[in-house]
């Protein structure tokens, strides 16, 4: 019956969008949508099987939620991440309380990814 959920991000600028989720977090565009030229964007974009809807349109999402990602071979991901700095953001990869392995990244807009792998006992 229920099958996935697909989270709505509230962004402000298209190519800051872009230059944070596409070329440093290594999301893909799946497709862009725009009204008419001067209006705001609504975009899909995936790594693997996370998927997000990025929406420049008020009334979509508020800026400053926080994304709870299960992910594995986080600490493969965070090397990656390393291998091409983002000059705006320096993560790190933290213990939680929960048991988990975080790598917590802020968007240029205040939203939070957290991205978590279980760490085995």
């Amino acid at each position: 019956m229920l099958q996935k959920t697909i989270p709505i991000i509230r962004i402000f600028d298209l190519q800051k969008a872009k230059e944070f989720y596409i070329n440093w977090l290594g999301f893909e565009v799946t497709f862009e949508h725009q009204f008419e030229p001067d209006t705001p964007y609504y975009i899909g974009i995936k790594r693997d099987d996370i998927e997000f809807h990025l929406s420049e349109h008020h009334g979509d999402s508020v800026p400053g939620v926080r994304v709870f990602i299960i992910c594995n071979e986080i600490e493969k991901y965070f090397a990656e991440l390393q291998s091409r700095p983002y000059k705006y953001y320096r993560p790190s990869l933290n213990k939680t309380f929960y048991g988990t392995l975080e790598l917590l990244v802020q968007d240029p807009f205040g939203n939070k990814l957290s991205f978590n792998e279980y760490i085995k006992k």
